[in-house]
């Protein structure tokens, strides 16, 4: 009978060594949890920040893009054409910078949303949708800077052709 509780013995002893085990094992896989939620957190946030950010730059790249467009206007209003010239020539480049910080909201809202659905937490969720917000007015702002920007060359066109 010893013979037998000294096997029992030894099996729960190996049943309490692999339990041990176990829960280091869990202790260690819900720290590394625990920090890659962190880091995914960061990065949706980091990544609606840039989508905001590139939103506003769309947004300040077609102001500019208006007030070339202005410019041009005026300048060809007063028989100034170069100078004209070189506003819508502005005007295209801002319209470019407005586009170029459209796609890169987009880069940003698409991160967002890529942590977003791997967290799949409310603030994570949260920041995805403003990144997305941000993206599209972003493109608003390109689009509508790209518009001036060929109104602008229009005007400045027609202008040229009507003083030859």
């Amino acid at each position: 009978m010893s013979s037998e509780l000294e096997k029992i013995n030894a099996k729960l002893l190996a049943h309490e060594e692999e339990i041990i085990k176990l829960r280091q094992g869990y202790v260690t896989t819900n720290e590394r949890y625990i920090k890659a939620l962190s880091t995914l957190k960061n990065l949706t946030s980091s990544a609606s920040e840039a989508a905001k950010k590139a939103c506003l730059a769309a947004e300040h790249a077609k102001a500019a893009t208006d007030r070339c467009a202005k410019a041009a206007k005026e300048a060809a209003s007063r028989s100034v054409i170069s100078a004209a010239e070189a506003a819508v020539e502005a005007a295209h480049f801002s319209a470019e910078a407005s586009i170029q910080a459209a796609a890169a909201a987009s880069a940003a809202a698409a991160a967002a949303a890529t942590a977003a659905a791997d967290q799949a937490e409310a603030a994570s969720l949260e920041a995805s949708a403003e990144a997305a917000l941000a993206t599209k007015r972003a493109t608003e702002a390109a689009s509508e800077a790209l518009r001036l920007a060929q109104a602008a060359a229009d005007y400045v066109k027609s202008i040229k052709n009507n003083n030859s």
